[in-house]
């Protein structure tokens, strides 16, 4: 005999996973926004260097990473089994991003790392009680 699932105060790290990745993929979406739209060129002084960018592509990039990163924190919330996966990899890859941008932005860099790993901890410690609460999964 199976007990039914439970739902425990854990789940809300995963609702909290979610808002995240719908929150941060709205940031990159405008962001990217903002780099095609706006001058094709970006400036930043770090350590006595200047970087110049086209961020044209970057712009287009960010945008379709956002729009997945939206997507994929939408089906997190809903309890999707393959938004787990997809999330673990869209953190680990924003977290890498991140590292790139240390010098340019530090303080902005090492929150959204800290979040990143928050993320992955999230989705894989206790991703699953999610898709145990889905109705839908219960009933295959």
């Amino acid at each position: 005999m199976t007990t039914p699932a439970q739902r425990t105060g854990w789940t809300g790290w995963v609702v909290f996973a979610g808002v995240i990745l719908v929150t941060n993929g709205f940031f990159n979406i405008i962001q990217g926004l903002i780099a095609v739209i706006g001058p094709d060129t970006y400036y930043v002084a770090a350590a006595g260097s200047l970087w110049l960018m086209d961020v044209n592509g970057w712009g287009w990039w960010s945008i379709i990473i956002g729009a997945l990163t939206v997507l994929t924190g939408a089906a997190l919330l809903a309890g999707q089994t393959w938004a787990r996966v997809v999330a673990v990899i869209i953190a680990i890859f924003s977290a890498i991003s991140q590292m790139i941008l240390l010098p340019a932005q530090p303080w902005w860099a090492l929150i959204v790392i800290a979040l990143d790993v928050l993320v992955i901890y999230a989705v894989t410690v206790h991703g699953r009680e999610m898709r145990d609460l889905d109705p839908v999964v219960k009933q295959r």
